[in-house]
C-alpha cells in the first residue's frame, strides 16, 4: 500500500451501516417492506466474496437496485450517507442505548418512545420501578422484570471493560511508560495480570527515579483524579472510556513485594504457613522475584492467573498450564454455509496458516434460520466439499461438524440418520433463554445424554457486561458430562468466555475434557483463541485435559471412539 492510499472499506462495514439505517427506519415507523429490503441487501452482502468497494458504481446498482445501490456507493465514498445522517439527527441519542437492553426489540422501543415518552435508559428504569411498563400493551409484568434486571445489570457494569477491550489500553500505557528514561521498571498487576474476564481498573507498579505524577499528568490519553491520588499512588482514568487506572510508586527494595501483593486475591494472600500469611511474609523482606516468596513457604511458583485462593495450593510443583501453541486445531467455526463471512476453503486455509492441523467446521443447524442454518440438502453439499478439500490437501484435515441447536425439549436439531453423518457435534442453546434452573439444567442434560453430542458449546449462554447466563446447576451438568464423556467448551469470544474459569476447574476435577474454541465467523476470528487460553490457564487446565490439544490423528481416533 502506498503512503497516501487508504484501505478499501470492508463489506462488513457497509453492511453495518445499512443495518443501522434499517434499525432507525424501524424505530421511526417506516414501511415494513422498505425495512425488509435493507435486511435483504445486508444478507446479500454477507454472501458476496468480492469487496464491494472495488466495484464500479454501475455494478453495485445492478446488484442492489438504484436506491440501495446509491447508498452503498455513498458509504464507500464517505463512510456514511445523507439519509442515515438525517435520520440520526432526528433520533434522541439515549434512545439508541436502549437497543442494547435485553428484553427489548426495536418495535417495543418505538412503543416506549412514541406512546410512553420514554427515551432514555434512566427513564425506562424509573418506569419499571413504578410498575408503569407492565401496564403498556404488549409488555406485562414478566417483560417488565426482564427489562428492569437487564438495566440494573448494565448499570452495575457501566464502568467495566472486557479483558480484550482493556488490552490495547494496557499496551498503550506500557508503551508510554517504556518511553520514559527515568522509569527503571514496571509491571501490570491487579485484575489484568490475574486474567479476569472483566476489567474495572488497570493497575501498574512503577519504579521511577523522578516525578512519576508529573509524567502521568502529561499523558494525552490519561485523565488524573487528584482527589483519589496520593504521594505513592496516582489514580485516574482513560479519557473517553470508563476504565480506571492506578499507578503505585515503588522503589528498588519494595518493587517485587508490591507486585506480588497487587497480583493476588485476598484469599490467596491469607494462605498461612507456620503462623505467617503470604501477605505478612511479602511485606517483611526484600525480594528479588516472586518465586522467592513462594519458596520461603515451601510452595512452587504459582502464576498470577491462578492466585485466587481456591485450588492453587494443591500443587507440589509449578503447574504445567496450557499455552496457545499447545492447541492443534479448533472445533467451533462457521463458514458462508451459514452465517460466516468466509468460505469453507478460506476458513480451512486460514486455520492452517494459523498453525493448526485441523478445523472442525460447525455451521449452524436448521432451526437457526436467523443464522442461515443448514438444511439437509446443504449438509450433503458441504460434506462433498469437505471431502474434496481433504483430498486436495492431505496434510490438513477438515472434520465434518455441526453446531446443533438444543431444542426446547433438549433434543438435538436433526434426526439420528443425519446426526450419524457428522464426525462430531457441538450442541448449543440459542433460543428460549428465559428458563428457570430446573428447566435449563434438564434441557442441557438431555442434550448431553444424546449419544451424538461431543461438546457442549458456550454452556451458560452468558454475554459479559450484557446479560447473565441462564441459571444452571453446573455441578449436575459436569457430572452428566463426566458420565457421558462429553466435553465442555470454553468459548473464546471475548464477550462470552463461557464456561467460567471456576466451573472449568470443577470440570477438570471430574475428568471432563475441555475444548477451547474461537467460535470464529471469519478468518480473523481464530485470534480469539488467545483469550480462551487465558481462561483455561486461570482454571488450571493442562494440555492433557484439552480436547483440541490432541493432534490430528488422536482426535480422529477420539471421534471414532465416540461413535
Amino acid at each position: 500500500m502506498y503512503p497516501n492510499e487508504s484501505p478499501l472499506l470492508s463489506n462488513e462495514t457497509i453492511a453495518e451501516k445499512l443495518n443501522f439505517f434499517a434499525t432507525l427506519l424501524e424505530l421511526h415507523g417506516e414501511n415494513e417492506f422498505k425495512v425488509r429490503s435493507y435486511y435483504a441487501a445486508i444478507f446479500k452482502i454477507e454472501k458476496i466474496r468480492e469487496n464491494l468497494a472495488s466495484l464500479p458504481q454501475d455494478n453495485i446498482t445492478k446488484l442492489f437496485g438504484k436506491s440501495i445501490g446509491q447508498k452503498i456507493w455513498e458509504i464507500i465514498q464517505n463512510q456514511t450517507f445523507q439519509e442515515l445522517e438525517d435520520l440520526l439527527a432526528q433520533t434522541p441519542q439515549d434512545l439508541l442505548k436502549m437497543l442494547e437492553i435485553k428484553g427489548l426489540g426495536v418495535k417495543r422501543i418505538r412503543t416506549l418512545w412514541k406512546e410512553a415518552g420514554i427515551a432514555t435508559p434512566e427513564m425506562l428504569l424509573e418506569a419499571c420501578e413504578n410498575d408503569k411498563i407492565a401496564q403498556l400493551k404488549g409488555f406485562g409484568e414478566k417483560i417488565q422484570d426482564t427489562i428492569k434486571n437487564a438495566l440494573l445489570f448494565i448499570r452495575l457494569n457501566a464502568e467495566k471493560l472486557l479483558y480484550a477491550e482493556a488490552l490495547p489500553m494496557q499496551a498503550a500505557i506500557e508503551n508510554y511508560l517504556q518511553a520514559s528514561p527515568s522509569i527503571k521498571r514496571f509491571q501490570v498487576v491487579g485484575e489484568f495480570r490475574r486474567c479476569l474476564e472483566v476489567i474495572e481498573t488497570l493497575a501498574f507498579v512503577v519504579e521511577c527515579e523522578q516525578d512519576l505524577h508529573q509524567y502521568l499528568n502529561a499523558c494525552a490519553f490519561l485523565e488524573p483524579n487528584p482527589e483519589k491520588s496520593g504521594i505513592f499512588v496516582w489514580r485516574g482514568k482513560i479519557k473517553n472510556l470508563p476504565l480506571k487506572v492506578e499507578f503505585y510508586l515503588a522503589n528498588e527494595n519494595n518493587f517485587v513485594s508490591l507486585v506480588f501483593l497487587l497480583s493476588a486475591s485476598e484469599k490467596h494472600l491469607v494462605y498461612t504457613f507456620q503462623n505467617q500469611t503470604l501477605l505478612e511474609l511479602a511485606q517483611k523482606n526484600i525480594w528479588r522475584g516472586e518465586n522467592e516468596i513462594y519458596a520461603k513457604v515451601g510452595l512452587p511458583y504459582l502464576p498470577p492467573e491462578i492466585r485466587e485462593g481456591i485450588f492453587e495450593f494443591t500443587y507440589t510443583q509449578t503447574p504445567s498450564l496450557i499455552e496457545k501453541q499447545n492447541l492443534k486445531g479448533t472445533l467451533h467455526a462457521h463458514s458462508t454455509y451459514s452465517d460466516g463471512k468466509h468460505s469453507l476453503a478460506e476458513m480451512a486455509k486460514a486455520a492452517e496458516n494459523f498453525g493448526f492441523e485441523y478445523l472442525g467446521i460447525t455451521d449452524h443447524s436448521q432451526s437457526a434460520y436467523y443464522a442461515g442454518g443448514l438444511s439437509v440438502e446443504k449438509i450433503a453439499e458441504q460434506h462433498q466439499e469437505i471431502q474434496m478439500l481433504n483430498r486436495k490437501n492431505p496434510l490438513f484435515k477438515i472434520f465434518k461438524g455441526i453446531e446443533s441447536d438444543i431444542l426446547g425439549n433438549g433434543d438435538l436439531d436433526y434426526d439420528t440418520e443425519i446426526l450419524k453423518t457428522f464426525d462430531f457435534v457441538v450442541a448449543s442453546i440459542h433460543s428460549n433463554l428465559n428458563m428457570n434452573e430446573a428447566k435449563a439444567t434438564d434441557r442441557l442434560i438431555k442434550a448431553i445424554e444424546n449419544p451424538y453430542t461431543t461438546i457442549i458449546g458456550h454452556p451458560t449462554g452468558r454475554l459479559l457486561l450484557r446479560r447473565r447466563g441462564y441459571p444452571l446447576n453446573m455441578a449436575k451438568i459436569i457430572d452428566a458430562c463426566a458420565s457421558n464423556k462429553v466435553a465442555l467448551e470454553i468459548n473464546a469470544q471475548p464477550i462470552r468466555l463461557d464456561l467460567d474459569w471456576y466451573w472449568v476447574h470443577k470440570a477438570i476435577e471430574k475428568g471432563v475434557l475441555i475444548s477451547i474454541n474461537a467460535d470464529a465467523h471469519d478468518t480473523e476470528g481464530y485470534q480469539y483463541h488467545e483469550f480462551g487460553v487465558l481462561i483455561a490457564r486461570k482454571a488450571g487446565l493442562s494440555p492433557e485435559m484439552c480436547l483440541n490439544c490432541m493432534n490430528k490423528t488422536e482426535i480422529e481416533a477420539f471421534f471414532k471412539s465416540k461413535k
